[in-house]
């Protein structure tokens, strides 16, 4: 095979088996900032832990076609509508990060010096 067969056979692929023909300009700008909060937060270490899920996050929603609200032909939801359904909807995210964030937070410095509390500092 030579390339230039490697290379049509790739194209095809792509125009008849994904979703890439019904990319659009804004989807990709969405995508290259997606990638960009990525590189922000993996490469640079500026707050991944706000960073990584929402650009993940802008890349799961701006995939071509994605089925992944949908439901299956069984009626079963997909990845992100069952994670909307049974965790946003059912309040239960929100309480896993607030758990989350309260088990990170630092109260050494409150403990070691308890009048910034009165101040509003802690």
């Amino acid at each position: 095979m030579s390339w230039d067969q490697i290379l049509e056979l790739i194209i095809s692929i792509l125009t008849t088996q994904t979703g890439m023909p019904n990319l659009v300009f804004k989807q990709v700008v969405m995508m290259g900032i997606a990638f960009f909060f990525l590189y922000l937060a993996v490469a640079k270490n500026y707050e991944p832990l706000l960073l990584v899920p929402i650009g993940f996050g802008i890349f799961l929603v701006n995939f071509p076609l994605a089925p992944l609200m949908g439901y299956t032909e069984s009626g079963h939801p997909e990845l992100i509508r069952a994670f909307y359904k049974y965790g946003v909807e059912w309040e239960v995210i929100p309480c896993v990060i607030f758990l989350g964030l309260g088990a990170m937070t630092d109260f050494g410095p409150l403990i070691a010096n308890p009048k910034t509390l009165i101040i509003g500092a802690g």
